[in-house]
């Protein structure tokens, strides 16, 4: 697979288009997210399947340095047990220092980040034709609507319409600014084998998953944040009823 993955396609814009056809991307369609509205919550499967996604395709060309591996066990997000979190850690190789203060690599363990793929933007633009891919640890919250708009990236690769020139070695996807993109299409249907049998191997699914994964990355505490909202809302309602019943007993015998 080339190394021009997910993110130069969430995040370059457009180069060169014909003047004859419109520059302006495709609003991404909206999609339905368990963690949408003040009660929403994360689906647990989704984000372990977007974890999936994320480590076999993106994570080619993509970091996710913000993340560290115990937080794949942490409450709120995918809940690995931390067996497996530590399995995952070990997979991925991180910098570090031999015995005589050498740079070397060893197993990452949980309480390293996820590692970068390249030692420095200088090297992520040689190795991907000059479009550095972005780190996504907050990709779902660079954009608006940000899981719409990955998942619409993910799926927005097409043949170019009649009249409309894209550059050498770019894409054309219709929900990219310009629709002009650096990143070849990354996902392909059956690609990714899901544990359960259930759920479909399309790349619309790929794409809502790697989306929900990459949301709970840049929110890892959207749940807490939902519950201590709603405890808010219901302590304010309580004080306000409260206060207003005060009011009434204090002023009942005055006139006003």
């Amino acid at each position: 697979m080339r190394k021009i993955a997910l993110a130069a396609a969430i995040a370059l814009a457009a180069s060169a288009t014909a003047p004859a056809i419109a520059a302006t991307a495709v609003e991404p369609p909206a999609q339905e997210w368990s963690f949408d509205g003040v009660f929403g919550t994360f689906d647990r499967n989704q984000l372990k399947r977007g974890f999936q996604v994320f480590r076999e395709v993106c994570s080619a060309c993509h970091s996710l340095k913000l993340v560290a591996f115990r937080n794949l066990k942490d409450p709120g997000g995918p809940e690995f047990t931390e067996a497996e979190a530590k399995a995952i850690a070990a997979g991925f190789q991180v910098p570090s220092l031999d015995d005589t203060g050498q740079p070397t690599t060893r197993d990452g363990i949980l309480a390293d980040h996820f590692p970068l793929v390249y030692p420095n933007d200088i090297a992520a633009h040689a190795a991907n034709n000059g479009a550095a891919p972005p780190d996504l640890s907050l990709m779902a919250k660079a954009r608006e609507n940000g899981p719409d708009y990955i998942h619409a990236i993910m799926v927005g690769f097409h043949e170019a319409p009649e009249g409309f020139t894209v550059p050498e070695g770019a894409h054309y996807n219709e929900y990219m600014p310009g629709h002009v993109i650096a990143m070849a299409p990354p996902l392909k249907d059956g690609q990714v084998e899901y544990a359960e049998a259930n759920v479909p191997r399309t790349v619309d699914q790929y794409g809502k998953d790697v989306a929900a994964f990459l949301m709970w990355a840049a929110e890892p505490k959207l749940e807490a944040r939902h519950r201590l909202g709603m405890g808010v809302i219901i302590f304010l309602s309580l004080l306000s009823v409260l206060l207003f019943l005060s009011y009434r007993r204090v002023w009942r015998n005055i006139d006003h």
